[in-house]
């Protein structure tokens, strides 16, 4: 199949052609560049509007001079900026008709999942998206990619131009700040890592207030991407370490930086996973990404009406029905090993469970050796805070917060994510409601971190929690749990209507209001 793509969501104006036989993709761009600040979505529509004919016309003329054939169009539907999405709608539908041919709306993020997925050839990966306005990692259950973690504020690539411009340094921001790092020391900066979630305001804002009170630039560069990366590759070590995965793929532009990519390719190798990163031309926003995917949806017969072709801005990837793949999900490994290899530690199962958070490789050893003591003196204390408030968790039987290890009485036979069933969960929600009554957090509630015996369901892994008062910190507890049983449950209804109503008879119903409140908030697109 022969398709010709076209991609505009922000400040890309990009045409491909790609041939599925082949496997050739022919790529042509023209990326606006804004003289001053971050990206202006008039100007962006004024360029694309320009751009758009260039770049189509391009790529045209080189299929034109092959003799080859277009069987569909398609064209990024979102997410993105509307006037520039209604720009490149309007001219694949135009090319559509002429050429009377299927129409193909992609989702821009999925995309950059999936051409990942189809040059790495691994079957199904868990993927992390690092963009401009997007950070997040999916995998892939119950036909569609769930989000199993995301940013709680802005897009990473977006949060680096925010400070490259409190620099006065050009767009994009990501690259200056990646060539001003390499002679950098590291400087203590905040580092935000929430269950399956992260966040960057806080840490642009202390790398601000660093500058200002006359920190060095290559400082402030160097530990900016030491955290902000670290956060986006623990986050991605969970989201494998969760589904079982052995397969990681990266997309987005800020993949194109050398030092997110050493992270990652660090800790798969640790982990034994696969790790494929595409060549630049495909991280970066392009429409050779949004021909391949549209091949998939031409052949699956997942093609748009005119009238059906409207733009969507807010465009999830996990609205997406993945009509272009058979059944699956992200594959479960055995939790009835004596060594389980978790995203935090090393865990020894035998008389006693001996649970070591060993240095991790891809971290800074300053910022490594700081959150594997607090992490361990934190697990250790609200483990046993919790068992006191009437929690069901091990005791714990010895710790050493230099080595980072702790000791725990064995409970359980099983993890939840082996018997996911309505009773198991409603218990995991009553929990975490005494742990919020008592002025505290999980921090990282999975259904990798609650065990199982015959008459029990025990909560472990406090490593991230912390007190609180929050209504809001509360709300997110509970929102980390069900987006990861959103990517993993068999029935995720049934299960997540189990696990408020577990809650609900134990907890403040405030909180399940606020987890509403979060659910709606559409904090990242």
């Amino acid at each position: 199949m022969q398709v010709f793509g076209i991609e505009g969501t922000a400040w890309a104006a990009s045409a491909a052609y790609f041939d599925s036989d082949t496997d050739e993709v022919i790529i042509e761009s023209d990326a606006y560049l804004p003289e001053s600040g971050g990206i202006h979505p008039r100007e962006a529509a004024e360029h694309m509007a320009e751009a758009i004919p260039r770049v189509i016309e391009a790529v045209f003329s080189v299929v034109r001079s092959s003799g080859e054939a277009i069987d569909a169009v398609a064209f990024s539907r979102g997410p993105g900026l509307g006037p520039c999405l209604r720009i490149v709608a309007s001219a694949a539908r135009a090319l559509a008709q002429t050429l009377e041919v299927p129409l193909v709306g992609v989702n821009h993020m999925v995309a950059h999942l999936e051409i990942g997925r189809h040059r790495s050839g691994f079957e199904n990966p868990v993927c992390l998206n690092a963009s401009g306005a997007n950070a997040h990692v999916l995998g892939y259950h119950n036909g569609r990619y769930q989000v199993l973690g995301e940013t709680m504020d802005t897009g990473v690539g977006n949060a680096l131009d925010k400070f490259a411009r409190h620099l006065d340094w050009d767009h994009p921001g990501g690259p200056k700040i990646e060539d001003a790092s390499t002679e950098g020391e590291y400087i203590p900066l905040p580092y935000v890592v929430k269950g399956m979630d992260f966040s960057f305001s806080g840490i642009m804002s202390a790398a601000k207030a660093a500058v200002d009170s006359g920190e060095r630039v290559k400082n402030v560069c160097f530990s900016l991407q030491e955290n902000v990366f670290g956060m986006l590759t623990e986050v991605t070590e969970r989201a494998l370490s969760l589904a079982g995965s052995d397969e990681l793929v990266l997309g987005g532009g800020v993949g194109q930086n050398t030092r997110l990519k050493g992270m990652l390719e660090t800790m798969c190798a640790a982990r034994g996973a696969s790790f494929y990163a595409p060549e630049a031309r495909f991280l970066r926003d392009n429409a050779g990404m949004i021909a391949v995917l549209g091949a998939e949806m031409a052949n699956a017969g997942d093609t748009l009406a005119i009238e059906e072709s409207r733009v969507n801005p807010n465009f999830r990837p996990d609205q997406v029905e993945i009509t272009w793949r058979e059944g699956g999900s992200v594959s479960r490994a055995p939790t009835d090993s004596k060594e389980v290899i978790g995203a935090e530690a090393t865990v020894e199962i035998g008389d006693v469970v001996r649970k070591q958070r060993l240095p991790k490789g891809y971290r800074h050893p300053e910022l490594d050796s700081r959150l594997r003591r607090e992490r361990t003196a934190s697990e250790a204390r609200l483990t046993s805070l919790a068992r006191r408030a009437g929690v069901p968790t091990p005791v714990v039987v010895d710790i050493d917060l230099h080595e980072g290890e702790i000791v725990f009485e064995r409970v359980g036979e099983t993890d939840l994510i082996e018997e996911l069933t309505s009773e198991r969960v409603r218990a995991v929600g009553r929990h975490l409601a005494v742990c919020h009554n008592a002025g505290f957090v999980h921090g990282d509630p999975t259904p990798r971190n609650a065990r199982l015996s015959r008459k029990r369901t025990y909560c472990i892994d406090f490593g991230l929690g912390y007190h609180t008062d929050e209504v809001e910190d509360f709300a997110m507890d509970l929102h980390v749990f069900e987006r990861s049983l959103a990517g993993t449950a068999a029935e995720f209804e049934r299960c997540k209507a189990a696990f408020e109503r577990g809650y609900r008879e134990a907890g403040d119903t405030a909180v399940l209001s606020q987890l509403r409140a979060i659910e709606g908030r559409g904090r990242y697109r």
